[in-house]
């Protein structure tokens, strides 16, 4: 039976486990042997702290073939750890590791075979004064200055690269100023803990709570293994759900987790304090020097990263547009860019074929030839953006983005359950919100037991006949239309209590005639289909800051504004655009109370109340698009 742990290991460590379909995985792990020799070394940072780093070597390296360095720094562990110990690939894909590189991979401080205190999200550090001025970037920059140092036969090129945590190493590491760094590629990277990963707009991600072991558990010395394993609670995948709801309230994870620093640190911080904003990367994307080329990657399903590849695109396009800056972003969940399935599909949907390939070979590898190797030719030439649209379900290239000549349109939700561009009469719509009977964020209960959970495109028709979910929709389209960029909310509210969440979908909504393609799963229906396009949370104590929370006035009207991210989808003819609201989505996200406390973490079980919650007509979503024609307008 499928557990929270095995589920929760095969996506945070796709680059350790055995178990992938990986093309050619026997094959690779005889080229490994055959064309890389192994070292082991530790590498003294500036302040004396030793980091554990293992060195892959061509084994057809000279001074007339020389290679530069691609670097992994992680979190999750360099194994496997001995010299004569090899991993099937030293690269997620097989096309970047049979080019051929220096691989470098290091444990960061605190973590496993390294040295040191583990901090999560180390706060960067602009003007280091003495040597004990240390984070991610000085380490990054020490480390680089020993491998040209101590590895012979290199060409004096270094890239930067990581998936997820480790995206944020890679990203936090090109502000090291490092002239040798050519090439940095955050994938999915963590940007901001207070706004991704655990917290969604305030919202604690109450699915990603059991991983708080791997992050809040220290090591009592330098290991090999898993130590946190340990500190996992035991969940059953048939009463998952039911364990998610003793989980409520939020004090009762202190049951689990006393002796976890992070979930200390989490509750002592529940507004976005200088605590949080000090580990967040993005103010600090404005460096004195020219940063090195950047290949942003990202999913377009990516639960939780989604968030920190977006931003830390737009923040060096604002702040250095010289940068050779490029973003990618297809129809993935998260990292699913690193492992091919063949026929692509996300949840129910199928969106081609060989995608994982295409990206690695047409994207990724001629990033690395051309910065690294100095290749330059027509193959290695990359565009600003390459976006995957997920509703014609095809790559397209732009020569810039955010697309400037997109035209901005505003959809208002009716009271007559109509979505649409002319602006409404008075009126509003209403539902009661019961924390007791919180609205699922998706249909399977087995699903709540995901790490990163697998809901981003599925079928919406599961909550839609609820009496607390609001769903608005505009009339079946006379043509295509296609967002793109930012969709940003506007809603005008009132509520009986004094705090409220509001959980906002954007959903393409099938016609009744909608074929199933010949990879549908068993037992889904695309006829009639509602699928989630973009989604995201708010808590409304937040809506003047992030920082310092305020009290809902109860039953007044009040103005609500706060995104849902980017998305590039078009809404095909015949199909019709749907929008949902509800006040929670558990277990994903942690139940609000609905009465105003300063510290949730800390409410108790009286703070709880039900909720009249009024949405009012001249509510609003904003959007850009790509063709300015719509019903009514």
């Amino acid at each position: 039976m499928k557990t929270f742990l095995s589920a929760f290991l095969s996506v945070l460590f796709p680059l350790m486990l055995t178990g992938q379909k990986l093309t050619l995985a026997q094959q690779d792990s005889v080229f490994v042997r055959e064309n890389f020799s192994k070292q082991e070394v530790y590498i003294t940072m500036r302040d004396g702290i030793r980091l554990f780093t293992s060195i892959y070597i061509p084994k057809d390296i000279s001074s007339e073939n020389p290679y530069p360095f691609l670097i992994h720094r992680t979190c999750f562990g360099s194994s496997p750890y001995g010299t004569s110990n090899y991993p099937k690939l030293l690269y997620y894909s097989t096309h970047v590791m049979r080019e051929k590189f220096i691989f470098v991979k290091q444990d960061v401080r605190g973590r496993y075979m390294s040295e040191g205190i583990f901090t999560n999200m180390t706060p960067y550090i602009p003007s280091k004064k003495t040597l004990k001025d240390v984070d991610e970037s000085s380490d990054t920059f020490d480390t680089i200055e020993w491998l040209l140092k101590n590895i012979p036969n290199n060409n004096g090129n270094v890239g930067l690269y990581g998936i997820s945590y480790t995206g944020f190493y890679a990203i936090a590491g090109a502000l090291s100023g490092h002239p040798a760094i050519k090439a940095v590629s955050p994938q999915a990277p963590i940007s901001d803990f207070f706004f991704e990963d655990f917290h969604h707009n305030g919202a604690f991600v109450l699915a990603v709570g059991n991983a708080l072991p791997v992050f809040g558990i220290p090591t009592q010395k330098p290991t090999e293994s898993h130590w946190f394993l340990a500190h996992f609670p035991e969940i059953n995948a048939n009463n998952g759900y039911n364990w998610y709801k003793s989980m409520t309230p939020l004090q009762n994870f202190g049951k689990l987790y006393s002796d976890n620093f992070f979930w200390n640190e989490i509750i002592e911080h529940p507004n976005y304090d200088d605590f949080w904003q000090k580990r967040s990367i993005i103010p600090h994307l404005n460096p004195p020097t020219k940063m090195p080329p950047i290949l942003n990657v990202g999913g377009w399903f990516d639960a939780e990263d989604m968030v920190g590849v977006l931003d830390i695109y737009k923040q060096i396009e604002k702040n250095n547009a010289a940068v050779s800056n490029t973003l990618i972003m297809g129809p993935f969940g998260h990292g699913d860019w690193s492992r091919e399935q063949g026929h692509h599909l996300q949840g129910n949907i199928y969106f081609g074929d060989s995608l994982a390939t295409f990206f690695q070979k047409n994207i990724e590898l001629p990033f690395y030839k051309k910065h690294l190797k100095n290749a330059i030719d027509k193959d290695t030439q990359l565009p600003k953006a390459y976006l995957f649209d997920t509703g014609k379900k095809e790559w397209t290239n732009f020569t810039e983005y955010p697309v400037k000549d997109a035209v901005g349109l505003d959809l208002y939700l009716h009271a007559d359950k109509k979505l649409s561009a002319v602006y409404p009469k008075n009126g509003f719509r209403q539902y009661v919100s019961d924390p007791k009977h919180p609205v699922p964020y998706a249909e399977g209960v087995f699903e709540t037991l995901d790490f990163l959970p697998n809901y981003m495109s599925d079928d919406q028709r599961f909550v839609s006949n609820r009496q607390d979910v609001l769903t608005f929709q505009t009339e079946a389209l006379q043509e295509d239309i296609t967002f793109i960029g930012e969709i940003k909310i506007n809603l005008k509210f009132s509520t009986s209590g004094t705090d409220a969440d509001f959980f906002v979908k954007v959903i393409d909504g099938y016609p009744q005639n909608e074929p199933n393609s010949q990879y549908s799963p068993v037992g889904i229906k695309l006829a009639g289909y509602q699928q989630m396009v973009r989604s995201e949370i708010m808590r409304a104590k937040f809506r003047n800051s992030f920082s310092s929370p305020e009290p809902l006035v109860p039953n007044q009207k009040t103005n609500l504004d706060f995104r849902l991210q980017d998305v590039y989808h078009t809404f095909k003819k015949g199909h019709s655009i749907m929008i949902q609201i509800q006040s929670s989505a558990f277990p994903l996200f942690d139940v609000n109370p609905q009465k105003f406390v300063n510290n949730i973490y800390k409410a108790n079980e009286r703070d709880f109340q039900k909720a009249t919650i009024k949405v009012f007509s001249e509510s609003k979503i904003s959007v850009n698009i790509l063709s300015n024609t719509i019903n009514g307008k």
